[in-house]
């Protein structure tokens, strides 16, 4: 494993100059097996190294076939000749499967020119500098970025980056062989405390975020439409009163008292505190009449409406309490003025 040769090598020799070479030398894969195995080890303290990272870059088939016969745009000024010119159709049958829209960087870079239908040199000499950088890539030197991203551009080369350690040595914690660490706080690991080594646990570090859900659809269109009402100035009731008596609930609704759902097998009646501290009078006995006889176009219920059934308190069944409550208290505020 990785991970004992490492130890092990370090065991016996003060550093490990370049886990590129040390993969290499041990036929070890460097990024799935090496680069991991230091990452855990620098955890714990077991080594210490310095982080370095780069750009590779790897050959496509474009761009071999340039480094071995040269840039299009060079192949296509020396099929030109040193002297007079030759016909844009001669040119294409010359070069063959090397003839591209890249052949044409000769005109702009004023190596040719295209007069009518023919070229002809400009100058005499020219230097190939893509092919030039693309022997550099082959022969594993790295170039500057500029000219990376120009070849990239060209699909000629594929570019990834690399990760690798440099000056891998000794950490604080070095053993030739990692400590197995407790990690789990079982029955036996706690009576057996004193014994064994736990894995230290950062008690700062933030937990995983939880995840809080996410609204129902009809509750953001529920917020669309409030929003709207809102900003055409319309108030929002307040619906913080979960402790409600049963005359705003029911009786200002014009349930009958008989109804079941008033019965305590439906509604979570209060036994403290068990009657609301005080009702408008004027509007309970308006209430009352139209229960018993009617009124307003109401037959009423023709029965004994009881006052104790209207004073019992209740957890709220339904925000229309609210809506009975607000009406009554918007009809005093219109009296009023």
């Amino acid at each position: 494993m990785a991970e004992e040769a490492i130890l092990g090598y370090l065991e016996s020799n003060e550093q490990i100059p370049d886990s590129r070479q040390f993969s290499a030398e041990h036929n070890f894969d460097h990024d799935s097996e090496v680069c991991n195995v230091i990452k855990s080890l620098l955890c714990d303290s077991l080594i210490e190294a310095q982080g370095i990272k780069g750009k590779a870059c790897v050959l496509l088939e474009e761009g071999m076939k340039y480094a071995q016969q040269g840039s299009p745009e060079v192949q296509l000024f020396l099929a030109v000749p040193e002297e007079g010119s030759i016909s844009v159709v001669e040119l294409k049958e010359r070069l063959g499967d090397s003839y591209s829209n890249f052949s044409w960087k000769a005109k702009e870079n004023k190596w040719v020119e295209l007069t009518g239908n023919r070229v002809s040199r400009k100058v005499q000499h020219v230097e190939d500098k893509v092919r030039g950088l693309l022997l550099q890539i082959q022969e594993g030197e790295e170039i500057d970025e500029a000219s990376i991203n120009v070849l990239e551009r060209r699909q000629l080369i594929k570019s990834k980056t690399w990760n690798a350690y440099i000056a891998i040595t000794k950490g604080p914690k070095y053993a030739p062989e990692r400590p197995k660490l407790a990690t789990d706080l079982t029955r036996e690991n706690i009576a057996n405390w004193k014994e064994l080594k736990f894995k230290e646990c950062n008690i700062n570090a933030k937990g995983a975020p939880v995840e809080g859900g996410h609204l129902h659809p009809l509750l953001k269109v529920r917020k669309q439409f409030k929003d709207i009402f809102v900003q055409m100035g319309f108030e929002e009731m307040p619906t913080n009163n979960y402790v409600e008596s049963s005359f705003w609930n029911f009786d200002a609704l014009f349930q009958p008292q008989q109804h079941p759902a008033r019965d305590s097998h439906d509604t979570f009646f209060l036994k403290d505190p068990s009657e609301p501290k005080a009702l408008p009078e004027d509007y309970v006995e308006r209430v009352k009449r139209v229960h018993e006889s009617g009124g307003y176009g109401s037959r009423g219920y023709n029965c004994e409406w009881k006052r104790e059934e209207a004073n019992k308190n209740l957890l709220r069944t339904h925000t229309t309490a609210v809506s009975a409550r607000m009406l009554y208290a918007l009809a005093q505020v219109s009296l009023d003025s």
